[in-house]
């Protein structure tokens, strides 16, 4: 009875003889709607200083014409021409995102946009002139013209540096004016309407086959508009929407967006559809510094003229999948559910045998059977190479036909599962165009596998000394050192950590399709966080190439590649190997050599007789005086990375002073003449140094 009283001193004593586990869960409950609150009160409290990162648009919306955006963050314009005979819309989202800090050197974040658009034409001959994806300064384009100008730009200000305007245009008009290549194609645009990269319009399927597609077909076709801040690498990329997104996009432009974005910048559409033809966005989304939000159009209301996506057949196809379903016996049930054991029971026993490295690190996971069928067994005759940690094998994918290089490592290299968890650990999570992908690893009982692009070309030393009908002309050689000046400075000062590949020679540098270069074998690399050591162990490398000053020191930084990379510019220009012991007695030591012919002023002698005089004279000159400085005794006058790969690219000019400081043996010395400084680390010092040589890895490539 006391329970029902309403007095204060009544409701204590009710509250204080309630068992102990429900007095504990109401505390738990009032404990969590506390917290609860609080953290909606302080997200509330934030939201107008957080800056937007992106949205996502799941509505559609007409571009010219009568269009209405059914939403409040978006505005609308027609551009009218011709006495109102010639139109383009618009449409931009109503706030600027930050693009990149204020300061004058600051880099383009990185971002990303992916929409769903149709072009529904009522004339077969023409179809407008098509429509652009845009970032402004400003929302909308004024004094922009419909027709060819797409809205964009005018006969005034096509080209002009000032518009800081980056386009991407689905055209659908030749125009021979603005260098089109056909009427279905899409196009990068900076300031002007002469593309510079351009593709017709299609996509590449994962066996790499190219399908064309019709920007004009009525179909609700899915573009994706991506830049990585890190690579400086703008990538479009445009499929059907049943098929998803293509790994392989289909115009990719290197370059720095920088010169061409404010602080602020606006994103939003252009389009000229002409008096016949309508053009939709059906969805849209955008995101800074990450991928951008998936579309949803299960949810779109019906467009007149959009072409069916076979609605009707897929309900079709499921009705039958659920009546085989429904007149199934409980036989198969049974089974399934033995099945569902048995395979749970594997998987579990599968996840008890990753190792730590395996979770950490691991990327794509192949069976030993797909690599044993691919490779033919591991036949001999499927042999490309081998080197001190294993073999390389040539092989086919089953089912999908994918070309691979399978490195095997060896059963009796006693370091072959610490070489073999850093490559994992290192080329597994890097992503740059000049270094060999991997594509993921296999581990069977004591057998160890790693599967990477296959590169049908081989390494770089098969062309400098194996193939002599195939003799590299000065392009090409050019070419392959910058491709490897950039991939190391990608490892020594652009990634999350720093890494030291420690085995830079041409027999580790593979050559693509394309004559690119790419540099593999992280079979010795060692990682650390900028501005830390990193627990190097012993000396490696492979001689000639092996730094003097690490041999002495024990020391392992940076600078170790810059070394290697000053023999390696050495070797691709004069075409001979950095020791050779049949040569002469001045000719025997390759930095030597070409050292004394550049004090009796005849450096270019030592340029590869095989090339004639069909070689670039300053930059062979650049190439054989920045190899003696990167290859310097004394580590303190190396050049850094990024040095390095100013001087090739000609932002830099090299010292005056280049022969007193190349042949300066004494750091102090360096720095009373000015010296190149470099801004590396030393990585940990140990008390003894052991060496470890390795093999050319694969002498015919992976």
């Amino acid at each position: 009875m006391l329970c029902l009283s309403h007095s204060q001193k009544n409701r204590k004593l009710c509250l204080s003889h309630l068992p102990y586990f429900l007095r504990r869960d109401l505390l738990n409950i009032t404990m969590f709607y506390t917290i609860l609150i609080l953290s909606l009160f302080l997200k509330f409290a934030s939201s107008d200083n957080k800056t937007e990162p992106g949205f996502l648009f799941d509505d559609y919306f007409e571009l010219g014409g009568k269009a209405e955006v059914n939403n409040s963050n978006m505005s609308s314009y027609v551009i009218f021409a011709d006495s109102g005979l010639s139109e383009a819309g618009q449409v931009f989202y109503d706030h600027p995102f930050k693009f990149k800090n204020s300061t004058a050197s600051a880099s383009v974040f990185s971002f990303s946009t992916t929409f769903v658009f149709v072009v529904i034409s009522r004339d077969p001959e023409f179809s407008g002139h098509g429509l652009a994806f845009a970032i402004s300064p400003s929302k909308g384009m004024p004094g922009a013209l419909p027709n060819q100008y797409l809205g964009l730009f005018n006969a005034t200000n096509n080209g002009n540096s000032s518009n800081h305007v980056v386009a991407v245009e689905l055209d659908t008009d030749q125009d021979f004016q603005f260098d089109d290549r056909d009427d279905n194609h899409l196009g990068i645009d900076i300031n002007g309407l002469v593309s510079v990269k351009s593709a017709t319009a299609g996509y590449y399927t994962e066996h790499g086959n190219f399908k064309e597609l019709d920007l004009k077909s009525g179909k609700p076709i899915q573009v994706w508009i991506e830049y990585d801040s890190l690579n400086q690498q703008l990538n479009v990329t445009i499929h059907p929407i049943k098929v998803p997104k293509p790994l392989r996009p289909l115009l990719s432009l290197a370059r720095n967006l920088s010169p061409y974005f404010f602080e602020f910048m606006y994103v939003g559409f252009s389009s000229a559809s002409g008096s016949k033809s309508s053009h939709y966005i059906l969805g849209w989304s955008f995101r800074m510094n990450d991928q951008a939000p998936e579309i949803n159009l299960s949810g779109r209301p019906d467009i007149p003229g959009v072409t069916s996506e076979n609605e009707g057949d897929r309900s079709g196809k499921v009705q039958k999948i659920l009546a085989v379903v429904l007149s199934s016996t409980g036989g198969v049930f049974v089974l399934l559910l033995i099945f569902g054991a048995h395979m749970i029971s594997r998987r579990r026993k599968f996840i008890r045998g990753l190792e730590d490295w395996e979770v950490l690190y691991g990327p794509h996971r192949f069976s030993y059977k797909d690599l044993f069928i691919a490779t033919k067994g591991f036949r001999h005759r499927q042999l490309l190479g081998k080197g001190g940690f294993g073999r390389v094998y040539r092989g086919i994918l089953p089912f999908s036909n994918v070309q691979i290089a399978v490195k095997r490592i060896s059963h009796d290299s006693r370091q072959g599962m610490r070489e073999f968890v850093a490559e994992i650990a290192t080329i597994g999570r890097l992503r740059h165009p000049n270094l060999v992908r991997l594509l993921g690893y296999c581990r069977r009982k004591n057998e160890l596998f790693l599967v990477y692009d296959f590169m049908p070309n081989g390494s770089l030393d098969k062309f400098l000394y194996h193939v002599p009908n195939s003799i590299l002309n000065w392009k090409q050689r050019f070419k392959i050192i910058k491709d490897v000046a950039s991939a190391l400075f990608y490892l020594h000062q652009q990634w999350v950590q720093v890494i030291i590949h420690r085995d830079i020679k041409p027999a580790n540098v593979l050559i693509d399709n394309e004559m690119n270069a790419r540099l593999g074998d992280f079979g010795l690399a060692r990682l650390c966080d900028h501005g830390n050591d990193p627990q190097t162990s012993h000396v490696a490398g492979t001689p000639g190439y092996i730094d003097p000053e690490i041999v002495q020191s024990g020391k392992s930084t940076t600078l170790t590649d810059i070394y290697a990379f000053g023999v390696f510019m050495l070797e691709v220009t004069c075409g001979r190997k950095p020791v050779d012991p049949r040569a002469s007695a001045e000719k025997v030591m390759l930095i030597d050599w070409v050292m004394n012919c550049w004090d009796r002023g005849a450096i270019l002698e030592t340029v590869d007789w095989r090339l004639g005089n069909e070689y670039v004279l300053h930059e062979a000159e650049l190439v054989l005086k920045l190899g003696l400085l990167c290859s310097h005794p004394v580590a303190a006058f190396r050049p850094s990375m990024s040095s390095a790969v100013q001087l090739l690219d000609g932002v830099a000019q090299l010292p005056e002073n280049l022969s007193d400081i190349i042949k300066s043996r004494d750091s102090g010395e360096g720095s009373r003449q000015g010296g190149v400084a470099n801004d590396e680390f030393s990585c940990q010092q140990i008390s003894v140094a052991s060496l470890t040589f390795t093999e050319s890895f694969a002498s015919d490539g992976r």
